[in-house]
């Protein structure tokens, strides 16, 4: 059992992001992020901050991480879609949410 949940994790996906945009992640930026996790309905998608992971398709989960801007916060993919949704995730965040 453990050898299979090893084998299940090896595969995940994750990169650590700094939040430059004004003011961090706030509603807008994770209705967002929540749009673009829901779409990869096959992968687990979860974002990481300060030892805390939340399920990045959760609006309340993504709120309870209270990043502000300049912090970091880590994002995994696990899945067959994980590489398509960590790269628009991650163009999400490096482009200020589209914000500014």
């Amino acid at each position: 059992m453990v050898r299979q949940l090893q084998g299940m994790f090896a595969s995940m996906k994750s990169k650590t992001v700094i939040l430059r945009n004004k003011l961090g992640l706030h509603l807008r930026p994770a209705s967002r992020i929540v749009k673009i996790s829901g779409k990869y309905r096959s992968t687990k998608v979860e974002l990481a901050r300060d030892g805390e992971s939340v399920n990045a398709k959760s609006i309340l989960g993504i709120m309870t991480l209270v990043a502000e801007s300049g912090a970091e916060v880590e994002i995994q993919c696990d899945g067959p879609d994980e590489e398509a949704c960590l790269d628009e995730l991650v163009d999400l965040v490096n482009n200020k949410f589209y914000e500014e």
